[in-house]
């Protein structure tokens, strides 16, 4: 993704998040122990997600695929592919992102299921 379309995408995100209650959605992360993809999205992405604006519109949950499904989620699909990203408003399905190749796919995709999210909002 180029720079400068990276930085429209940022300023983009910060107006959503403006927008949006912190606590009107929340990013659930489908895991379980032992996968690399998994532990790949904990080093380049886990980090700093709480601290950026993606991370305040919708914090992370973590869900092992291993255990029961907590009650709040039972409107959500379980997976059995790890990492699954599920954008949850309310226990509703928002977006839902299979897979982790990089951060630069994770953003932009979660970019798209926040947008969603924005769109679902307003109407």
């Amino acid at each position: 993704m180029a720079k400068s379309a990276l930085t429209g995408l940022v300023a983009s995100l910060a107006l959503i998040a403006a927008a949006i209650p912190l606590s009107a959605a929340e990013l659930v992360m489908f895991e379980q122990a032992g996968c690399a993809w998994c532990i790949r999205w904990n080093n380049e992405i886990g980090p700093a997600y709480p601290n950026t604006p993606e991370g305040k519109i919708a914090p992370l949950r973590r869900v092992d695929i291993h255990e029961p499904l907590p009650d709040d989620l039972a409107g959500i699909r379980k997976e059995r592919f790890t990492p699954t990203f599920v954008l949850v408003e309310d226990g509703k399905e928002i977006g839902r992102m299979r897979g982790y190749t990089g951060d630069e796919f994770f953003w932009f995709l979660l970019a798209e299921m926040l947008q969603k999210l924005d769109k679902a909002k307003a109407g």
